[in-house]
């Protein structure tokens, strides 16, 4: 757990113990950054906070899906962030927060085993960076979240950003031709298809998120502008991932297309071959059901039955191309 005071002066690293003391000083924001709320964190938050057993409980085990709730005094918010995984598999990185006017908590709910631990602090990381080098100076934990939510709004950004760099690469494959297996290369645009509708869902329901908080009424006048911006930007990456999905549906279209019709071709080349050889199929087999078979060749009967066979075939082959099968 990490305590830092952020102040006009910077951000100062303090111990837990100091949080009450913090708290009741009124100086700048109080900042806590939990990695992984186990049972003493949960104790801290209780004893010290005063948060409500359920939100606390939420911070300790996976939420599927984003929330907001309002309390006395501050408000609980649940989001998450892409990271890709393998396979094309998207982890779903928890951070919930508690915001209030003068401190900010921020738990990094569980994490898949199979991601990074380091890849969910990295929004949070990244604007204690920032303020540590000046070019921040929140003046309220709304600011503070404000900051990170951005952080987290820009991360899914990019990957949309990485996506987009494998929708145009497998739009070059099947523009040009060179699409190698096409099981394989049909579940590599399906892989992309899934990151763009994950990371689709996640803004458009952060958007929502923050919309609802913005109509409860507990936001200070001063925070409604910053959940205003905060929608607006969870907005327009759900529009580019939307745009971006939209395209990849044209690729894949043009790709189903282009398959099909080589199919149908392969179809009609098959039934002109059919044709073709269907009579001499049947000529011979009538004769040889029910003629005797003879001691030594007969020249005659063997030159008309070749006629006859090339005659039919001519026949059908002229026919098929009538329909334009070939």
């Amino acid at each position: 757990m990490d305590v830092h005071l952020v102040t006009r002066r910077g951000i100062e690293p303090r111990d837990a113990a100091d949080l009450p003391e913090l708290l009741a000083d009124g100086e700048g924001v109080v900042w806590v950054d939990i990695p992984s709320c186990d049972q003493d964190a949960a104790l801290l938050l209780k004893s010290v906070f005063g948060f409500h057993p359920l939100a606390i409980g939420d911070c300790m085990r996976r939420n599927r899906v984003p929330r907001v709730h309002a309390y006395p005094g501050h408000e609980f918010l649940i989001l998450h962030a892409p990271e890709l995984g393998a396979g094309g598999h998207v982890h779903y990185l928890e951070l919930d927060q508690f915001i209030a006017e003068r401190y900010l908590v921020t738990v990094h709910g569980p994490v898949n085993p199979a991601a990074d631990p380091q890849q969910a602090l990295r929004e949070t990381s990244a604007v204690r960076r920032r303020i540590e080098l000046g070019k921040l100076v929140p003046e309220s934990g709304f600011d503070l979240s404000y900051a990170i939510v951005s952080a987290l709004a820009m991360h899914q950004e990019a990957f949309v950003e990485v996506m987009t760099e494998d929708v145009w690469r497998l739009e070059q494959r099947v523009t040009g031709g060179h699409m190698g297996d096409a099981e394989e290369f049909l579940e590599e645009m399906f892989r992309a298809r899934h990151g763009l509708l994950a990371v689709r869902t996640m803004a458009a329901l952060s958007a929502e998120i923050y919309g609802r908080m913005g109509t409860l009424g507990r936001v200070p006048d001063s925070a409604k502008r910053l959940v205003a911006d905060l929608v607006d930007q969870f907005e327009r990456v759900q529009r580019i991932a939307d745009g971006e999905k939209e395209y990849l549906q044209g690729v894949i279209e043009f790709y189903q297309t282009r398959t099909d019709t080589k199919m149908t071709i392969a179809a009609e080349r098959l039934a002109v071959i059919a044709a073709l050889t269907l009579p001499i199929t049947a000529v011979s087999s009538v004769l040889g059901m029910n003629l005797i078979v003879n001691t030594h060749t007969h020249y005659v009967q063997l030159i008309v039955t070749l006629v006859l066979m090339t005659a039919m075939s001519a026949l059908l082959l002229r026919w098929a191309k009538k329909q334009g099968w070939w």
